[in-house]
């Protein structure tokens, strides 16, 4: 699927907003969002510095991404699924944002988190959305 560039930046800043959810960057969810952000075109040193600065970083704001589309949408909160149960356990406040950008976006989060814990049991792995976004 391809991805224009508001929607790339809106992904990745919305999964950056995401990671500080629980007030810490865990070493998986460091390397997913450099992974994520390079397979959306973004240089590894951007990425690197984003996500190292995103717990201080004061101006962005907190505001659920608004997608060009329901698809780019639910592909992004299935990412945001894998983001935050990368580290094994999804905090509260990661699944109420990711459920306020479905809602922000025309969606509803629990049938995109039940189709997602579906796949993850019959695989016991979810690959990642972005890898299949053209840039």
């Amino acid at each position: 699927m391809k991805i224009s560039l508001l929607d790339r930046s809106l992904y990745f800043k919305g999964l950056l907003l995401l990671t500080r959810k629980d007030a810490e960057v865990t070493e998986p969810e460091f390397a997913l969002m450099k992974k994520i952000g390079q397979s959306l075109g973004f240089e590894p040193e951007f990425c690197e510095t984003a996500v190292r600065e995103i717990l201080i970083n004061e101006h962005i704001v907190d505001a659920p991404p608004v997608f060009s589309s329901q698809e780019v949408a639910r592909l992004f909160i299935r990412d945001g699924i894998t983001l935050g149960y990368c580290d094994h356990t999804i905090h509260p406040r990661e699944q109420e944002w990711l459920s306020a950008v479905a809602a922000a976006n025309g969606l509803m989060f629990d049938p995109i988190f039940k189709e997602w814990s579906t796949d993850f049991q019959r695989h016991n792995h979810v690959p990642l959305e972005s890898e299949n976004l053209t840039v």
